[in-house]
Order: structure tokens, then C-alpha cells, then sequence
């Protein structure tokens, strides 16, 4: 059975440290600590005197300040591992910590993961290949040498670079070394710490060039293992969870997030509010339980999206730079059907195929296996579709020598939508207004990633009213762009409604109109 090490980097509230130490070590785990030498004596002695007499609390060897960005933090985190290595010599697997993490599953659901999966879980992407930094500096953080702290020392820390830039002082990477980049919240089994420890000793050249680089603790350890460790030993991901803002921020966990907190599949999460003491007394008490089962939906990172781009979505009213001299036609009519039912949109485009001779896409833009010609290529992929839309529009136009096309389109594709209107071809738009009742939303939930078949019931509840709003709104943004020739075909309207709306829309005559409109079932889920 597996012993886990926890490696704790901690700064503040030792009352809680003090329990996170007591929770992780009941069960037979233990835990080596490093509190930030800036913080106050009195409280890190008041940490000591708490756990005195626990047999499974080491504490680093040497205290050091750490600060953000710095190699500090890396030295805090050896220092740690090396008094754990020592100590306890039948822990199997080092997991980092901070004093923010909480466990998200119980010992015995931990020791049973670990137990399954003998491999090291890190982070550990292409430094220079992936897209893992988002803005600010790259290449520069290990080109450049880094002595100040951008965030306590600004002017120093830029002066210095700008300096070095000026007169081209740069270094080389180490040669013999991918530069990896991840997350720092690693898991890792003895072998491969004590492989690094090894390291370590042999290469101080390499501990040289990581002293000066800016965010080593992004890079050290993802790099190192990757070095050491078959590619196959190694899982890319961490078994923390944690979130980051648009901006780069954490996200931090409250009350109201524990069922979706135990239903990611991790162990541990960050960071858990301080404020947020009904959570953390429920984690606290999980850790020890036994025999409890884990629904695992992993739909978090995919709701946090949904709800934090609420609001921010941007819209592009320039073509695209490859579109300019693209155009379907001065003479070609477009027919635009819009519907977040796809199924209704498609038994539409069945009926209208069956009664007139009017070519009908399903959804072009949206669905990957939408069945088209073969067209060399640029129908191949949904990015490439969208990439050409234009062109690739013209060329189905041509393949069906015609003059006029049908495709249908998800209501969030209003850029799209908004591009084909600033084409030099007829362009007409159709809006299938469906109703949308509970189990039809909560279906949808779970179709694009919302939720999961282990989502709870409640969770699922309180989720439904944001995804009806977003609904709703994408059609009233359809609305508000005053798009020309615009008609609406509604599911609660009547059958002469509707016939009137689709022989307009489609400039044909009344009793084909109907027929499409009669088409069986054709608003049914």
C-alpha cells in the first residue's frame, strides 16, 4: 500500500497548517514542512510545539524567504524533500502541497489511485513548442538572467533586463535538456525524487542556470523529470485541481462548491478560500472517511468557462485578412436557417430537400461528420470549414451548379452569420424558435460538456437557468443585429404562420411551403 509524503509550502495561519497536518498524517501519510522564513518566528514555533509529538512531521532542514518567481521556491521545495527522504523512509510518493490545498477524495480512494498507476504525475509540456504561457515573457525568462523580483522589485527586475537586452547578453539554454513547463503541484514517486536528488549533487552547472531563470518552479522539476524518467512512467497532469482566470489567477473555491469539487477527478484542490469554513470542514473530515464512492464527471473546468465567458464574448466585424477577395457571388442567394435544436434544423433541411430542388447542408459550420462532396480537402475538418468559409461555400455552390444553397447554423455562430451579410451575395436568414423544456436543457448540458452522467441532480438544478438565459440570449443577439431579410418560424406559432415565414424565406410557393412545414414530428426532441 502506498505512504504518501506531503510536501508542504507554506506561509501563513499555522492554526491551519497545524490541522492539515494532523488530517494528513492520521491515516498513516506523512508530511514535511516548509514555513517561509518572512513569516512570523512566534508562529512557525507554534506550529512545532502543536505537532511535537507526531512521529510523521519532518520539517525542511534550513528556512529560507521565498518569493514569487524566484528559484526560492524551488530551494524551499528541495530543502523539504530531502528532511522527507530522510525521515521517511517508506513513504512511496511525494505530493506537493500548499497551505491552500485540500484533499478532494478520501486516504483510502488516494492510496487505491496511486496503487492502480505506478508513474509520476507532473505537468510537463514543450517549453518553446506548446502554448502553456499565455502572455508575457517566454523565451526570456531562460535566455536573460533574472537577480530581482518583478513583483517587489520592479524597476530593478526590468532595468536589469532591458539592460541585458541593450547589449545582447544572452545565454543558452542547457543543450542536453528539453525545457519542459507545468503546473508545480507534481506527485512523484520515490524513485524518480530520489533520481532528482542525485541530480541535484552531479549538475550544479544546471543549478546554476535555473538559480537565474524567472519562474524555475514552472520549469525545474517538469524539466528534470522528463530528463530522468521514460516518457511512459510519466502522466502529463496533475492530481490537484485547480482553475486559472483569463488573467492568469487562480480560482478559489467557497461553500457552495464541494459536490463539484468531489466530482473532478483529482485528490487534492486549490485554493480553497479561508473564509470558506463550512468547505473546510467537510474536506478536513472526508480525508478519514472510508468507504465512500466518487461519482466522477470532471465537468468543472468546462462550467467555469461557460459561466465566466458570459457577457465577454467579442464579435469581429472586419473580414479576416483571407476572405477579402473571397466572395459567393454577386448573383448567389445564401439561405441561412439558424436553430440550437439541431435535430430540428436537419429535419427542416430533409423536408425542403424533399420538396423543392433546393441543395440543404445540415449544420457545416458546427458538426464535423456533416455529409459533403468531396471538395480536395477543404471540407476535412471543422477548423479548415470555418478557416474558408467563404470559399469553401462557393465551391459547394459550384459542385451543385447552382445558383442557390441552403445550410443551417448553431445560433452562436453570429460572426459567421454577420460575415456571409457583408458578402456581395444574397444572404437570407431563418430562425427556428423552439421551446426548451427542462430535460431538453440538462440533455444539453451534458452534450457539450456542462455536466456529466455522475452530475448530481442538484448540481444540475441550479445550472439550468444560466444555460436557458444563454439560450435566450444568443437568439435576442440574433435579433438586435437588425440583419436583413430576417423571418422567424416559431414551434408555438401556426401552421399559417409558419407556411407564410418559409414561402418568404425561401421565395417559393405557398403549398411547398406547407409541405415543409407538415413535415412529421419536425419540432419533436
Amino acid at each position: 500500500m502506498p505512504k504518501i509524503a506531503f510536501i508542504l509550502l507554506c506561509h501563513k495561519d499555522p492554526d491551519s497548517i497545524i490541522q492539515q497536518a494532523e488530517r494528513l498524517t492520521e491515516t498513516g501519510d506523512y508530511i514535511s514542512i516548509h514555513f517561509d522564513a518572512r513569516a512570523k518566528a512566534e508562529h512557525f514555533q507554534r506550529i512545532k510545539d502543536a505537532l511535537s509529538d507526531n512521529p510523521n512531521v519532518a520539517y525542511a532542514k534550513k528556512r529560507i524567504k521565498c518569493g514569487w518567481g524566484e528559484w526560492s521556491l524551488v530551494q524551499a521545495t528541495l530543502h523539504a524533500v530531502e528532511a522527507a527522504v530522510d525521515a521517511f523512509p517508506r513513504a512511496s510518493h511525494f505530493y506537493m502541497l500548499s497551505g491552500d490545498c485540500m484533499a478532494i477524495k478520501t486516504a483510502e480512494y488516494a492510496h487505491d489511485f496511486l496503487d492502480a498507476h505506478d508513474r509520476d504525475y507532473i505537468e510537463s509540456f514543450d517549453y518553446f513548442a506548446s502554448d502553456w504561457i499565455k502572455t508575457g515573457m517566454k523565451e526570456e525568462r531562460l535566455i536573460y538572467r533574472h537577480f530581482f523580483n518583478e513583483r517587489t522589485s520592479k524597476t530593478m527586475f526590468y532595468g536589469s533586463f532591458n539592460l541585458q537586452k541593450k547589449l545582447g547578453l544572452t545565454r543558452k539554454v542547457p543543450q542536453d535538456l528539453r525545457m519542459m513547463i507545468g503546473s508545480q503541484w507534481w506527485c512523484l514517486r520515490r524513485n524518480t525524487i530520489e533520481e532528482i536528488l542525485r541530480f541535484v549533487r552531479q549538475n550544479p552547472d544546471v543549478i546554476r542556470f535555473f538559480r537565474t531563470t524567472w519562474i524555475p518552479d514552472e520549469t525545474f522539476f517538469q524539466t528534470l523529470v522528463r530528463h530522468l524518467i521514460p516518457t511512459e512512467e510519466i502522466e502529463g497532469r496533475t492530481l490537484t485541481f485547480l482553475m486559472f482566470s483569463d488573467y492568469g489567477m487562480p480560482v478559489t473555491f467557497y461553500n457552495d462548491h464541494y459536490d463539484l469539487l468531489l466530482s473532478q477527478g483529482f485528490l487534492f484542490a486549490r485554493k480553497i478560500s479561508s473564509d470558506a469554513h463550512e468547505l473546510k470542514d467537510r474536506l478536513g473530515e472526508l480525508w478519514a472517511t472510508g468507504d465512500q464512492e466518487f461519482k466522477i464527471s470532471n465537468e468543472g473546468r468546462n462550467l467555469f468557462r461557460f459561466l465566466a465567458q458570459r457577457g465577454r464574448i467579442g464579435r469581429r466585424f472586419a473580414p479576416r485578412s483571407w476572405e477579402t477577395e473571397s466572395s459567393l457571388g454577386r448573383d448567389r442567394t445564401l439561405y441561412i436557417v439558424t436553430c440550437k435544436k439541431w435535430h430540428v434544423a436537419k429535419r427542416f433541411a430533409a423536408a425542403v430537400r424533399a420538396h423543392t430542388d433546393l441543395p440543404a447542408i445540415d449544420y457545416l459550420f458546427d458538426e464535423e461528420n456533416t455529409p459533403l462532396p468531396d471538395l480536395g480537402g477543404i471540407e476535412g475538418s471543422l477548423d479548415k470549414r470555418t478557416r474558408h468559409r467563404r470559399a469553401l461555400t462557393r465551391i459547394i455552390l459550384d459542385y451543385y451548379q447552382s445558383d442557390r444553397m441552403m445550410i443551417c447554423l448553431d445560433p452562436k455562430n453570429l460572426d459567421l452569420i454577420r460575415d456571409f451579410y457583408t458578402d456581395r451575395s444574397n444572404t437570407r436568414l431563418l430562425e427556428l424558435e423552439c421551446s426548451f423544456s427542462e430535460d431538453y436543457l440538462a440533455g444539453h448540458a451534458k452534450r457539450v460538456g456542462l455536466a456529466g452522467d455522475m452530475t448530481s441532480d442538484e448540481t444540475i438544478t441550479r445550472l439550468l437557468p444560466t444555460i436557458r438565459r444563454d439560450v435566450l440570449q444568443e437568439s435576442d443577439e440574433i435579433r438586435d443585429a437588425l440583419l436583413a431579410d430576417f423571418f422567424r418560424m416559431r414551434e408555438a406559432g401556426t401552421e399559417e404562420e409558419n407556411t407564410v415565414a418559409v414561402a418568404d424565406f425561401l421565395h417559393i410557393p405557398v403549398d411547398a411551403a406547407r409541405n415543409i412545414v407538415r413535415a412529421p414530428h419536425l419540432f419533436a426532441d
